[in-house]
């Protein structure tokens, strides 16, 4: 997967914040709907689409979009 449909499926993933909002460089923990609940559709996000692992400590340990996507695809 691409880091650009990563984005776009990582948006999927919130209900009320716009789609202009998100970009490879966005800190997600600043979004106002950012939540628990919302990073456990992450990592099922990430279990489903990229076939790989991560935990709530990967999100905590990542700022941005892009670095959870490099970090979900070193795993």
């Amino acid at each position: 997967m691409k880091l650009e449909l990563f984005v776009e499926k990582f948006a999927e993933q919130f209900d009320d914040t716009h789609v202009e909002e998100f970009s490879t460089g966005t800190v997600f923990k600043d979004l106002d709907e950012w939540s628990s609940l919302t990073a456990l559709s992450i990592i099922a996000m990430v279990d489903e689409e990229l076939e790989k692992r991560i935990t709530g400590a990967d999100i905590r340990n990542s700022s941005t979009i892009e670095e959870l996507y490099h970090l979900a695809k070193s795993k």
